[in-house]
């Protein structure tokens, strides 16, 4: 009698814990399938004030039709989105900017020429970081330059965005999300840290535009 109770308590520890197991299989299951993720939304207009600086922005072709693949599971799409969350954000820095897609079409022929580009995009998923979260991280270089073909600087800028929670969305749903918040503080970072950059700094030291704009 005593071995039938053991044998019932037993078994009912074994289904008890069934339902969490086959939760976590699914969840580490979604996580290592594939994802093709388009980053299809509008980003608001940045609030600032421009100073008096003129500025052209070189969005080459790869850049506006960027579509990253950090891993073999994993591709996304951040072309057209990452172009008018820059395009937001320079024209909150610049009071005279102008967007190009190659140098030769530039108008201006004084103040700064810039063009970005990606260097990497990285992608962590509950499976590769034992959290709860997706993450994505992009990687920004800003090719600074003034009208003349002269290099000011390099800019590194990385950005970085994350959920909030794995189990709300599926994984195709999670990095879209992840990487809409990258983006944004890919813009948030740009306009908040250009004018420190020292580089910039000194340039417009010599232009004497931060006289003009006090």
């Amino acid at each position: 009698m005593l071995s039938k109770i053991m044998s019932y308590k037993t078994s009912y520890k074994n289904i008890s814990k069934l339902p969490l197991a086959l939760f976590v299989l699914i969840i580490l299951g979604g996580c290592s399938s594939s994802a093709s993720v388009q980053v299809d939304r509008t980003f608001p207009k940045v609030l600032g004030e421009p100073k008096p600086v003129t500025a052209s922005i070189v969005f080459a072709e790869d850049f506006s039709t960027f579509v990253a693949q950090p891993n073999e599971n994993t591709v996304i799409d951040i072309g057209t989105a990452q172009v008018q969350v820059l395009q937001n954000a320079f024209a909150g820095l610049f009071n005279d900017v102008e967007f190009v897609t190659s140098r030769d079409q530039i108008t201006n022929t004084k103040g700064l020429v810039i063009t970005p580009s990606v260097r990497e995009v990285q992608v962590s998923t509950p499976s590769d970081n034992y959290l709860n979260v997706f993450e994505v991280w992009i990687k920004y270089n800003l090719a600074i330059e003034n009208a003349d073909g002269v290099a000011i600087d390099s800019w590194f800028m990385p950005a970085y965005g994350k959920t909030p929670d794995a189990f709300m969305y599926s994984k195709t749903k999670a990095i879209e999300e992840a990487a809409v918040i990258a983006l944004r503080d890919a813009g948030a970072k740009l306009m908040l840290d250009f004018y420190r950059i020292p580089a910039i700094y000194g340039w417009m030291m010599e232009q004497q535009i931060l006289e003009e704009s006090q």
